[in-house]
């Protein structure tokens, strides 16, 4: 079947030159790309736990003769690491090499060190008829978004136990309270003028109104993790003297619960942290939710390759 673009509107700017890239990659032997997948790895660096690649490396890894040439794909790549507001100083480090020469001689040459994330865009500007070009298009690519998705899935585990851990300490003020002659009504009240001092004086009601949180839903299943774990630590404090002091009633341990929230908030001040001012996060539910399907569709994928 033919492909034709007559009956839609013109396709965007460079799709030829993704198709062309999918098909090269598709395409390529597989011995091909065993070989460079080898040979891209062991020019790989690195130096404080950063991988890097020297550009004079990369030159040959991408089939490029002369220096010169590359250097004006290495320049593309720096405007597009600026367009993506990244600091190129993070990504290309300029140094200097010294190289053998004929008869002992040597000569100092120029080179720069390039992170991973420097090494995509400088293949997403290389000559994508390469094969090489093409290859390393994918395979910088697929590096980068699978460290992407490990730091997404870290701050998402990170989240998920600190909501957690709120609950668990929040549990027991819930048990200390009673204990000491305050019902559930109580407990509410209390939480709410905890919640008023840690967030400038928004309760937990105008909270939910200033961050469009449903009124059936916990505060705290939309906060980022900072401000949780702040409210985790000052309920966690609460919980210490509460037993400590062998705090009784009501408004004793409100007194103590605003007390704490307000050194917290003094905390994250102080820090530039302002909490009230902070956006609402995803929905901590859908995010556990999606977290489990994650850890299934792994599960799953390791056993199949055991089988394999």
């Amino acid at each position: 079947m033919d492909f034709a673009w007559t009956s839609t509107p013109p396709p965007p700017k460079g799709i030829y030159k993704q198709i062309l890239h999918i098909f090269i990659v598709i395409f390529m032997e597989k011995e091909i790309i065993i070989k460079l997948q080898k040979t891209f790895e062991d020019y790989m660096n690195q130096k404080d736990g950063i991988e890097f690649w020297f550009a004079r490396d990369l030159q040959k890894l991408l089939d490029y003769t002369e220096w010169r040439n590359f250097v004006n794909v290495v320049d593309k790549a720096k405007e597009a690491c600026k367009n993506s507001k990244q600091e190129i100083k993070y990504h290309f480090v300029d140094v200097n090499k010294t190289i053998s020469m004929p008869k002992g001689a040597i000569k100092e040459i120029e080179d720069i060190m390039l992170t991973r994330y420097a090494c995509y865009l400088i293949a997403q500007n290389g000559d994508p008829k390469k094969e090489q070009i093409a290859f390393a298009q994918s395979y910088f690519a697929t590096q980068t978004r699978k460290l992407e998705l490990i730091e997404q899935r870290i701050n998402l585990i990170e989240r998920l136990n600190a909501r957690q851990k709120l609950v668990e300490s929040e549990t027991e003020l819930s048990k200390l309270i009673y204990e000491r002659g305050v019902d559930d009504k109580g407990f509410a009240r209390i939480r709410s003028k905890g919640d008023e001092a840690l967030f400038g004086g928004f309760t937990t009601k105008n909270m939910k109104t200033r961050l469009k949180i449903p009124d059936n839903r916990p505060l705290s299943d939309f906060l980022p993790t900072v401000t949780i774990t702040a409210k985790n630590l000052a309920t966690e404090i609460t919980n210490f003297n509460v037993k400590k002091e062998d705090i009784n009633g009501e408004d004793p341990i409100t007194n103590e619960h605003v007390k704490n929230n307000k050194k917290v908030r003094g905390l994250l001040v102080d820090s530039g942290i302002v909490p009230e001012n902070l956006p609402p996060e995803e929905d901590i539910k859908k995010l556990n939710t999606r977290l489990k399907k994650n850890e299934k569709q792994l599960a799953n994928k390791s056993k199949s390759k055991s089988k394999l």
